[in-house]
């Protein structure tokens, strides 16, 4: 079950934390702005290994630039060779701080093994409904816990 907490910042902006947990697949720890999106991702052609923007015409996401981002999406589609687009990634240095899927298939899991990206999936809350683009996120997937800061309305 998520975990909510308020938290009051000096300059008296609110914001809630939830605290998920779930299966940490890829391990590491990652922090950063997520961004979200409730369509599966194909890396081969739907990403641009050289800068890190989505590419995929009529995704949610296209245009958006995820180098260093916690990326949220339900799930990866399309070919194998995504994988390989991850490791380009990391090589390039534009792929993503973190992964969180509802659940992980197999090429997000090669890709974010190649890369050394932290993956987490099988959360106790759907993440893509829980995240926002623009929370921040904090992942340690050594222990499969997730902590969203978001501001409260």
């Amino acid at each position: 079950m998520p975990h909510f907490k308020i938290l009051e910042e000096p300059w008296s902006m609110q914001y809630v934390e939830t605290s998920l947990r779930g299966r940490g697949l890829v391990k590491g720890r990652a922090e950063g702005e997520a961004v979200v999106s409730h369509h599966p991702i194909s890396f081969l052609g739907g990403v641009d290994p050289e800068t890190g923007t989505i590419l995929e015409r009529e995704h949610e996401l296209e245009g958006f630039n995820v180098k260093g981002k916690i990326l949220v999406f339900p799930c990866g589609k399309g070919s194998t060779v995504g994988s390989y687009t991850l490791f380009a990634m990391a090589k390039k240095g534009t792929k993503p701080a973190g992964i969180v899927n509802i659940r992980t298939e197999p090429i997000i899991a090669a890709g974010c093994v190649l890369a050394k990206i932290p993956l987490i999936d099988m959360l106790e809350a759907n993440p893509v409904e829980v995240i926002s683009t623009g929370d921040f996120v904090v992942m340690d997937a050594d222990k499969g816990i997730l902590l969203v800061r978001h501001p409260s309305t």
